[in-house]
């Protein structure tokens, strides 16, 4: 699957905010660059992690969700 269809996937499940699926993206693929198993069945070593962390998103394996609380 292209990347643009995926992104647009990924944009879908978190309401077409850009923002926050940018910041799960991030916290996403450096969990991965940290040692976590992705999700999905995929090659990391063919993928770039932000490239999975999209693929997660937008097979809605992984829910990004905006913390409004404040303390």
């Amino acid at each position: 699957m292209r990347l643009e269809k995926i992104t647009a996937e990924a944009l879908e499940k978190v309401g077409y905010d850009r923002y926050l699926l940018s910041l799960g993206v991030a916290q996403r693929a450096n969990e991965l660059a940290l040692g976590k198993p992705p999700l999905i069945d995929v090659d990391v070593k063919k993928y770039k992690y932000t490239d999975i962390a999209l693929m997660e998103i937008a097979q809605g394996k992984l829910k990004i969700v905006l913390d409004k609380s404040e303390d």
